[in-house]
């Protein structure tokens, strides 16, 4: 039933957050709202003329970082969360619930311990996932979704140098917390 709410209501997901606009709130209140409204009109032009698919941006209620910074959240357009494998033409779970939600994220950062990033653009790659029309997915939903994939996880132990071929449509990949700095590449074949 979660899999045909979600197919129903489509999915979305957030691709980045921008936590850079707390100098909005310092400017006198008449100003604060207009500014607001064209700073994300001119964010949301700059974004959608470096990414393929239409970005709309939100400003969110209730800031996720200690210093409490007015931010900008990216979302990708509403999808379905099952599309057809373009070769095979069989359905496959593409919709990434697992890796984007910030709720299962945080779940796993209690089981695993927190990731550790001091460069890069960490603070913007935050991500989470919502129904296509931006309702909220439930907790219930959430842990349904992670139960099933954490029945199907098969680990790869990886060291320097090894590499992994994958086809994206039949394998939703991932990797756990490590030490050391994150270095990888990713080529798509079609």
């Amino acid at each position: 039933h979660v899999l045909k709410r979600l197919y129903e209501k489509k999915i979305r997901y957030s691709v980045m957050e921008l936590p850079f606009f707390s100098f909005i709130d310092t400017l006198p209140e008449f100003s604060r709202q207009p500014l607001s409204q064209i700073v994300r009109a001119i964010v949301e032009a700059a974004v959608n003329a470096k990414v393929d698919f239409d970005v709309a941006l939100r400003w969110l209620e209730d800031s996720k970082y200690d210093d409490d910074a007015k931010t900008l959240q990216a979302r990708a357009p509403a999808q379905p969360p099952v599309v057809k494998h373009p070769i095979t033409g069989q359905p496959t779970w593409f919709c990434n619930v697992h890796s984007h939600s910030s709720r299962l994220r945080k779940q796993r950062e209690l089981q695993y311990g927190t990731e550790i990033f001091e460069d890069g653009a960490s603070r913007i790659n935050k991500s989470d996932m919502y129904y296509g029309d931006d309702d909220v997915i439930s907790d219930q939903d959430f842990d349904h979704l992670d139960q099933i994939t954490n029945n199907n996880i098969k680990y790869v132990a990886m060291k320097p140098g090894d590499a992994v071929l994958l086809d994206n449509y039949q394998t939703m990949h991932g990797r756990n917390v490590f030490k050391g700095q994150r270095k990888h590449a990713v080529t798509w074949f079609a």
